[in-house]
């Protein structure tokens, strides 16, 4: 079998531990719950259970929050096998293992089955390819153990209905014998014997044709709810499909209004835009008039001022007159610091070059004192070797 769909993000990465106290409780519900009704617990672990989308075929619907527990459980009294797998009170795998069932592989953390009874296909997310790897060899050890129980059940029916015929040609031909070679005690030891053969043959062959029919009721009864529940998917997919329609009709009417809409819109744009160019005329033609006005007060108040000092313009040349005498005495006082800040300057360049002649001169020093004491230096320790060798 081939992967279904998408596979989902492995679950398994999230660090389940299958044996944490969650798992245990869960583990104990279920298996309570079900040993209850003759069934025993095999094999139990954790994963992250999906089923396929329904209405797709392709992509995967998880069924479960998070790892809930899984187990395999074994029916005695039907000699079967079952999957199951509980969240909290909701049963989200109850799945019949048949021999015509096969567990894929699709990576490694993430197994698939498809169960033609529920009409789906389960898929679980485990947390380590070790636990992937031990619930497919499980699968393949219970679909055996099917395989197997089925063939019995075959064989023991066959039997049964051998030993009833061979049985039922049997008798008379013994009772024949008994009556024409044995006396009246061994015909009905003989009698006796082959009744209770024949009843207990015949208890078994009806205890056989109870259970096969019994088997049948439950076959039918599992056919019709198959039955109904295609009838109710069908009938759910015809509703879906109205409803598609009538969203599809409510859609185009949304969006003829929306279109509509957004022509009405467009159109008060650009009366809005209109309307704002000439706001915006009016507010700079009222700036404009105030700026005008405000000009004008400043015209009239600079006329006022030139009024004003028409009036005291005699007492201004005077003062004009006096000003101008004492730049001119200013101006002159101006020429002599001038003269004297350019004699400073000889000065001081003078003593700029004498510094530089004095700065060589002391460099000039130096390099000869550095010389003298680095012979000095050399001279001590010539004379410390002298005298570490004396």
């Amino acid at each position: 079998m081939c992967e279904v769909g998408t596979r989902p993000a492995p679950a398994g990465d999230r660090g389940e531990n299958p044996g944490g106290p969650a798992g245990l409780q869960a583990a104990g519900a279920a298996g309570d719950k079900y040993r209850e009704m003759g069934e025993q617990p095999i094999f139990t672990t954790r994963a992250h259970v999906f089923q396929i989308d329904p209405s797709t075929k392709k992509n995967w619907v998880p069924a479960s929050k998070q790892a809930v527990t899984v187990s395999y459980f074994y029916d005695s009294t039907r000699n079967s096998y079952r999957i199951i797998s509980v969240d909290g009170a909701k049963v989200i795998i109850n799945s019949t293992i048949t021999p015509n069932m096969t567990f894929t592989k699709t990576s490694q953390k993430f197994g698939q089955w498809a169960d033609s009874r529920a009409n789906t296909v389960f898929g679980l997310g485990f947390s380590s390819e070790q636990q992937l790897t031990k619930f497919a060899e499980k699968f393949q050890e219970v679909k055996e153990a099917a395989k197997l129980a089925r063939d019995r059940s075959q064989e023991k029916i066959e039997t049964s209905s051998n030993h009833s015929q061979e049985s039922g040609r049997e008798t008379p031909s013994s009772t024949r014998a008994s009556s024409i070679n044995g006396t009246d005690d061994e015909k009905a030891s003989h009698g006796g014997s082959a009744d209770a053969h024949l009843k207990s043959e015949n208890d078994k062959l009806k205890i056989a044709l109870a259970q096969s029919s019994s088997n049948v009721k439950k076959w039918e009864t599992e056919l019709q709810t198959l039955r109904e529940s295609n009838a109710r998917l069908t009938s759910a997919l015809q509703e879906s499909v109205a409803s598609v329609e009538h969203w599809k009709k409510q859609f185009s009417e949304c969006k003829e209004e929306n279109d509509q809409l957004r022509n009405k819109i467009e159109e008060l744009e650009e009366q809005c835009n209109e309307i704002n160019k000439e706001k915006e005329r009016n507010a700079q033609l009222n700036r404009r008039l105030q700026e005008l006005e405000s000009e004008l007060q400043d015209k009239e108040l600079e006329l006022e001022d030139l009024r004003k000092q028409g009036e005291i313009i005699p007492q201004l040349m005077t003062e004009c007159e006096s000003v101008s005498q004492k730049l001119q005495a200013a101006e002159k006082k101006n020429r002599d610091l001038e003269e004297k800040v350019r004699t400073l300057r000889t000065d001081v360049e003078e003593n700029k070059q004498r510094q530089n002649s004095l700065k060589t001169e002391l460099k000039n020093f130096l390099d000869i004192l550095d010389g003298k004491i680095d012979e000095l230096h050399d001279f001590r320790q010539g004379l410390s070797k002298l005298g570490v060798d004396n």
